[in-house]
């Protein structure tokens, strides 16, 4: 790209996992049914991604948002690194590993055992696919050069495991079997993003909040249950 088309833009799909552990010196206060940051509202852009254990995948995202904001540096190219928080949405087939509110959501409507590693407390923060590709669609848009942005629901559009349950069996009217196990490891007990500055670079913000989010994508799985089966 580089070579052929020096002034495309490039957006690299990154994760909150490239902070790693350092997320967890943010301290924290335990409510019943979640845990909550003492002193800050979300993690901003300068927390280090170094120096720090991280997942397997956390690493390999690490990886590529180091690449990319070189070669934004080096080569004057336009590039964004989106470190993305829990993304969700219609058409999304998540499991276990990887997607866990439409592995929630599935679970729920096809009678299946969910297994939480932890207490469930742990919290993130949501933001509907559709808000993303907007998001992506501006900075494509814009005059910004290249930039590192953290990217969710932000402070206002958070849950923890618990009350996501909760939520589903309410909407669902099904009763999940659900089982704990350790944690794992490198997992934070929270993660919120700060998208202050997101917001302000490309005049941007979720328009879809949890509860309408989750209600699309039940029904979206719903009407597509043969899929999952």
């Amino acid at each position: 790209m580089r070579q052929r088309s020096p002034k495309a833009v490039f957006i690299y799909c990154s994760t909150n996992k490239v902070y790693g552990e350092n997320v967890d010196k943010i301290p924290l206060e335990e409510k019943e049914t979640r845990y909550v940051y003492k002193g800050v509202r979300g993690v901003t852009e300068e927390l280090s991604i170094d120096h720090t254990g991280h997942t397997p995948y956390g690493v390999s995202k690490y990886a590529g948002d180091m690449y990319t904001q070189e070669y934004g540096r080096t080569y004057g190219m336009r590039t964004a690194v989106f470190r993305m928080s829990c993304i969700y949405g219609t058409r999304q087939f998540g499991f276990e590993d990887q997607g866990w509110v439409a592995w929630f959501v599935i679970a729920a409507l096809l009678n299946k055992p969910i297994t939480i590693y932890g207490d469930g407390k742990q919290v993130r923060d949501l933001l509907y696919v559709e808000d993303l590709i907007e998001a992506y669609d501006k900075f494509i848009n814009s005059n910004v050069g290249s930039g590192v942005f953290n990217i969710g629901g932000g402070p206002d559009n958070t849950t923890s495991l618990l009350e996501f349950l909760s939520d589903i069996e309410k909407k669902t009217g099904k009763k999940m079997s659900v089982s704990h196990s350790d944690w794992r490891p490198s997992d934070q007990k929270v993660y919120i993003s700060d998208i202050a500055k997101v917001t302000k670079s490309l005049d941007w913000r979720p328009k879809i909040d949890p509860k309408k989010g989750t209600s699309k994508l039940i029904d979206w799985v719903g009407k597509n249950l043969n899929i999952f089966q």
